[in-house]
């Protein structure tokens, strides 16, 4: 088996959002929210299916994995490979937009059902060491969990360092899954979930079409431009901050210790002004 990586967007949504195997997001939700017995979810309709993009080339169509269980409870899914600006207004204002657009004008509130957002982060985000970390809205003082229906879920995927040994519970194999699966080349032994064992499958890239490995290539050719592009303008940033220092007292070795470049980088800038 040779398995893709599940943080590329196409493969992210082909295998979360397939309509055909509901059992790999419903294993999933059920393994992140810690849900057990009567409180596990047995049913889910995937609001927006997997579909391939309409143009070849173009961006996908889907920006996440939405689905709505049978007490209506709607939960987002999504994949992101970089921080970018804003994230966390974004993530807030996506999930308040989920939870309004379910009435009409002329609707009660009381049918509002819950919104929940389930964030994969293929970089640190949060000051706690936990990679799993639960976001509600709680009285600042007492704690009281009043207001229920929006709350926010984290995987911090570079805090996540088990073995394949080290995997005892749901949670930690679906991590452990979206994290290393491009690196195996076999199911662990000790998957027998049978909605994590789907997703395995699934993601086995000989069971691809051509066009759908076209789109996945596709995919991760765009998000290394994407990030060679803010390294890129990083760089740019550090050395405006150099050529700045260039006319002051520190010497090489001070600016390239405050702007992160190297001595190199400093003393070629140095010759250009010259």
């Amino acid at each position: 088996m040779q398995f893709v990586d599940i943080k590329n967007d196409i493969a992210f949504r082909k295998i979360f959002g397939n309509e055909n195997k509901k059992e790999i997001l419903i294993s999933f939700l059920n393994a992140v929210l810690k849900l057990e017995g009567p409180r596990q979810i047995n049913w889910i309709e995937i609001l927006n299916p997997y579909q391939l993009p309409r143009i070849a080339g173009s961006k996908s169509t889907i920006l996440d994995v939405r689905a709505r269980d049978k007490s209506g409870s709607t939960y987002i899914v999504e994949m992101q490979v970089t921080d970018k600006k804003g994230l966390d207004k974004r993530i807030t204002f996506y999930s308040a937009r989920g939870y309004a657009s379910q009435l009409d004008a002329s609707e009660n509130y009381y049918k509002l059902k819950p919104v929940i957002f389930i964030g994969i982060l293929d970089f640190v985000y949060l000051q706690s060491d936990h990679y799993l970390s639960r976001h509600l809205i709680l009285d600042a003082e007492t704690q009281e969990h009043k207001l229920k229906d929006l709350e926010f879920t984290f995987i911090e995927l570079p805090k996540f360092n088990k073995t394949e040994a080290e995997l005892y519970t749901m949670i930690e194999k679906w991590v452990f899954f979206i994290k290393n699966a491009e690196n195996l080349n076999v199911i662990p032994a000790n998957v027998t979930d049978e909605g994590l064992k789907s997703a395995y499958q699934e993601a086995d890239r000989h069971t691809w079409t051509k066009e759908e490995l076209e789109e996945y290539e596709y995919a991760r050719m765009r998000e290394t431009d994407e990030i060679a592009e803010k390294l890129l303008a990083i760089e740019n940033k550090q050395k405006e901050i150099a050529k700045s220092l260039l006319h002051s007292s520190l010497s090489t070795e001070d600016i390239a210790k405050h702007t992160g470049l190297t001595v190199a980088q400093v003393e070629q800038l140095q010759a250009e002004q010259s």
